[in-house]
């Protein structure tokens, strides 16, 4: 009996072994997964003194952000666009905790610059006390850098008391980060030779980094091009293409337009408002947390497993089918304002470029980060247009 079991159950595993064998043979082999081309990454941490001196330098972060992130636009990785993600702190503000040094991070690093540029528009300066070895070494140890070693992955550090000021002795924070091939790029807020003399330079020289020098107090030189004013439009047209969607929906668009408000009640030579617009068109402004054209262009979400109660309102009543459709129209509808942005920003840039030969040039944040950025993401093999 245990011998005809034994043979039958034998037989019976040869019989579905032929069966699968004959089956893989008939069906062709599956087509192995695609795998998505890795974008390469731009990390860039901002840690700005708010002490009671820093105003300038806060208005001049609100203003430049968007130059600052629009001039990765145009950089290339392999012929890829690099995606930006950008961290926030603050340091030196008696209102913040002296257990924490007086630090407070604002943001880790994220690519939802709208959070950014709203808490540089909530940022206040108070009093205190500038701890810069202290928050270099939260900003290294706290933040979620990338460990690819053809990453850009830099601190900017912005103020103007002494950098050995606190119990955390810098140097041992500049070299733990370029340990991990962080950058420290400082930035003396006041003389050349007082900056050199208080360690500034000494700090980025550990860091691989460069030491630079702005007028904190000085306004932002920009020119007022013919083109300003179309984009400016089609930056709050662009808004009409969104759909916002979920638990994030109406806390995203509200955020849009909230920091499209602050960058319009800066003046308007600053460029921010044209600049603004000009990243709203880039591969960098991505809002799938809450925009539906995102997230199914990033296959973040499908339409068709929304409830109704998740979509915007115009979208409640429709088929899936109206639904697919209607997510389309609107991404060609962005598609389409953005390639004009990007049109009358070409147009824009050649303008402002032979204005600019005709001004004395001033060291502010955005041309002192964008030298530096440029020169150092050069090392790691990103090309600019």
């Amino acid at each position: 009996m245990k011998t005809k079991t034994l043979l039958s159950g034998l037989l019976t595993a040869l019989v579905v072994a032929i069966s699968a064998n004959f089956a893989a043979a008939k069906e062709p082999a599956p087509t192995p997964p695609t795998t998505e081309t890795k974008k390469p990454l731009v990390q860039i941490a901002i840690l700005i003194d708010t002490s009671g001196s820093m105003e300038g330098l806060i208005e001049q972060a609100k203003s430049q952000l968007w130059r600052i992130v629009n001039e990765f636009a145009k950089a290339k990785q392999d012929g890829v666009t690099p995606e930006v993600q950008v961290a926030l702190y603050e340091y030196g503000k008696s209102s913040l905790k002296s257990q924490s040094g007086w630090i407070r991070q604002i943001q880790p690093l994220t690519t939802d610059l709208d959070k950014i540029s709203e808490e540089l528009f909530a940022l206040r300066t108070n009093g205190g006390d500038e701890y810069c070895g202290w928050v270099i070494k939260d900003a290294v140890n706290e933040l979620a850098w990338s460990a690819a070693s053809d990453a850009y992955k830099a601190i900017f550090i912005a103020g103007n008391e002494p950098f050995t000021q606190g119990p955390v002795n810098y140097a041992e924070s500049c070299k733990a980060a370029i340990t991990k091939g962080i950058i420290v790029n400082t930035i003396h807020c006041g003389a050349e030779r007082e900056g050199i003399n208080t360690k500034w330079k000494d700090g980025a020289d550990l860091a691989d980094g460069k030491y630079l020098v702005i007028d904190q107090n000085r306004a932002v030189v920009s020119i007022e091009a013919p083109q300003d004013k179309e984009i400016a439009k089609l930056g709050v047209e662009l808004n009409k293409t969104y759909l916002a969607y979920g638990v994030e929906g109406k806390l995203g668009a509200g955020r849009q337009v909230a920091q499209d408000a602050n960058v319009m009640s800066l003046a308007p030579a600053s460029g921010a408002v044209a600049q603004r617009a000009v990243a709203k068109a880039s591969v960098n402004y991505r809002n799938s947390s809450w925009d539906l054209v995102d997230a199914v262009k990033e296959q973040k979400t499908d339409v068709a497993k929304l409830k109704a109660e998740e979509l915007p309102a115009e979208m409640q009543k429709l088929s899936v089918d109206e639904r697919k459709t209607y997510v389309e129209t609107k991404s060609k509808e962005r598609a389409e304002m953005q390639t004009k942005i990007k049109e009358l920003n070409t147009e824009r840039e050649k303008f402002v470029a032979a204005r600019m030969k005709e001004v004395a040039g001033t060291n502010t944040l955005d041309a002192v980060v964008i030298s530096a950025v440029r020169e150092q993401s050069a090392k790691r093999n990103f090309k600019f247009e």
